[in-house]
């Protein structure tokens, strides 16, 4: 449970275990997901799984997210014990597991006596979740997941995290375990100006200005993502519904649809083999992004008494 330096209290038996998983450096938006997770009460931190983003990009993927979450852990003064490398690599098949220390994990607290509830949150390809049901099956009926991830109903299409491991979307797709998709349309919710993070997170000490820089860093970089142009005065917070989700699961954002099996080229085909999931087709982002600035302000408060 977190150290609580605000003036309410989460007691107990509102909390729930937190295990994150995160390609953070894959772009700019993960880093706002993980601090957020750092500062919130309710979240029992169990642990932060590197995740890897394909090869395209860099050939260290995984480890280039492991070096990001561990440079947050290191402004904020947070234990690298809670962090935990990822798969190097996708899924071969559907079959085949990718072991990992982050595998480990999701089965070492899934498979735990402990009663809170568990969430694994995917903000990335979803190969760590994959493997760690392959490995043991059992685990489906012991946590629920959130996954940041693949394209609009009904039809689906190309989208960068589904991308990294169509296999391993496909396992959690035909599995049992409880899911909470949240796709493209409505993660890209989370849009925000560069001058409202300016105004509202570069002043919070040293997290908040090495939050804000690397963001205007990143958005420095003209790239093409799905046809836009990504540069000029806008970002999306793409990982940060998670967050949202689990302070507060939004029972009107989402409708029960059937878990579709993915092709190669990132469409959905209803087998009408599989369970329901949940997938969420609205998110406030207005509520997670004032509550994760609220959040930020009162621990920089904290860090001046």
């Amino acid at each position: 449970m977190q150290e609580n330096n605000f003036n309410y209290h989460v007691y107990p038996e509102q909390t729930v275990r937190v295990i994150t998983t995160t390609d953070a450096k894959c772009e700019a938006d993960d880093q706002y997901a993980i601090v957020h997770a750092l500062l919130t009460p309710k979240f029992d931190n169990r642990g932060f799984v590197a995740v890897h983003f394909g090869d395209e990009i860099s050939k260290t993927s995984m480890m280039d997210s492991c070096h990001e979450i561990e440079r947050i852990f290191d402004i904020m003064e947070k234990p690298q014990e809670l962090i935990f490398q990822g798969a190097e690599h996708a899924l071969r098949d559907e079959f085949t597991p990718v072991p990992s220390e982050g595998a480990k994990l999701i089965i070492r607290e899934a498979m735990s006596d402990e009663k809170t509830p568990l969430f694994v949150t995917c903000q990335g390809a979803i190969t760590d979740l994959a493997s760690a049901y392959l490995m043991e099956p059992a685990i489906a009926g012991r946590l629920t997941a959130i996954w940041i991830g693949g394209g609009s109903y009904p039809n689906g299409g190309d989208e960068f995290n589904l991308g990294n491991d169509i296999n391993a979307a496909n396992v959690v797709m035909k599995s049992t375990i409880p899911l909470w998709q949240v796709p493209r349309p409505t993660y890209m919710k989370m849009r925000v100006s560069l001058a409202e993070l300016e105004y509202r997170v570069r002043p919070c000490g040293e997290i908040g200005r090495y939050l804000f820089d690397q963001l205007v860093e990143n958005s420095d970089i003209p790239r093409v993502y799905n046809d836009e142009v990504r540069s000029g005065e806008v970002w999306f917070l793409g990982d940060s519904p998670v967050v949202g989700l689990m302070m507060w699961d939004h029972p009107e954002c989402y409708t029960w649809v059937e878990a579709p099996e993915i092709t190669a080229q990132m469409h959905y085909v209803q087998t009408h083999k599989n369970r329901p999931i949940r997938v969420y087709h609205d998110i406030d982002a207005r509520y997670i992004l004032e509550d994760f600035y609220a959040k930020l302000s009162l621990y920089e408060q904290s860090k001046k008494k």
